[in-house]
């Protein structure tokens, strides 16, 4: 897809899902959060973190054990939120699958912080197209595409377990590859040279403790990330490592991550839109 192609599928999809579109369909959006519990969602939990031997337990927590109530509806400024502790590492994720959608919602920083990551930065995850079995990744997340959330590195992609994405980008000062529209399309994924991470462009997050609010468009093989409004990324041809080929991922659950810092989501719903129109194809 040359830029021009991208600059029209921004412009279609901003046009078609801004949350600030009087023509937009309100009576399409679907809540995925009922406001009083967690019906609709599995969680799953990996291995504990030993703060005496600082390394992970063998044995994970578990699929739908959540003792600790790492995720949990909780009231916050008189509304109904899902809070993620971050106590210990897992995803929470739709029993749903979902296909060509505009996915909204808003999070915000809490205060708490968790080993080993109590000295970084607050650290989650969107993660989208998740398929396969739960803690594929790290022992903690599924196979997915990842949309980052972590604090001053929102929009970021990272390949999640098999996961592969095509992206414009070019090399930074760092060595770190940024996303471009005008850099070379390359491919990054857990096999490829140049890596599973791919950071956004330009920075559209608001400081920690304010709502911020992501969207992401999935239309066939193509995903946009939107930081606050700004397309902070372009992301094409999705698919997953398969023996040794590769194949389609167009589809799968979302999942969030608890990764060692407390998080609050709210707003949180999905849209079905149409696919891209023929001349917006590869």
């Amino acid at each position: 897809m040359n830029s021009k192609k991208l600059v029209r599928l921004v412009l279609i999809l901003v046009a078609f899902g801004s949350c600030t579109n009087p023509a937009s369909k309100k009576e399409s959006w679907e809540s995925l959060l009922n406001g009083t519990d967690l019906s609709g969602w599995d969680t799953y939990l990996g291995p504990k973190f030993d703060t005496v031997r600082k390394d992970w337990d063998t044995i994970p927590i578990g699929f739908n054990t959540d003792p600790s109530k790492v995720f949990d509806m909780v009231e916050l400024d008189g509304e109904k939120v899902l809070r993620i502790s971050g106590e210990h590492f897992g995803g929470i994720s739709t029993i749903r699958e979902f296909e060509d959608y505009h996915l909204q919602l808003q999070f915000r920083w809490g205060q708490l912080k968790w080993p080993p990551r109590e000295n970084g930065k607050r650290d989650g995850g969107l993660m989208y197209h998740a398929v396969g079995p739960q803690g594929a990744d790290g022992g903690f997340w599924m196979r997915s595409q990842e949309f980052q959330i972590q604090e001053g590195d929102c929009g970021d992609y990272w390949a999640c377990a098999g996961a592969i994405f095509d992206i414009k980008a070019k090399m930074d000062q760092d060595s770190a590859y940024v996303y471009s529209e005008d850099g070379e399309l390359l491919t990054f994924s857990t096999v490829s040279l140049l890596g599973r991470h791919c950071k956004k462009y330009p920075d559209a997050e608001k400081p920690s403790g304010e709502w911020n609010t992501l969207d992401l468009y999935c239309v066939g093989s193509t995903s946009v990330h939107m930081v606050n409004g700004v397309v902070t990324m372009i992301l094409l041809n999705s698919r997953q490592l398969n023996g040794n080929g590769e194949i389609p991922l167009t589809k799968g659950k979302i999942q969030f991550e608890s990764e060692g810092a407390e998080m609050f989501l709210r707003n949180l719903r999905i849209r079905s839109i149409d696919k891209l129109p023929e001349e917006l194809g590869k």
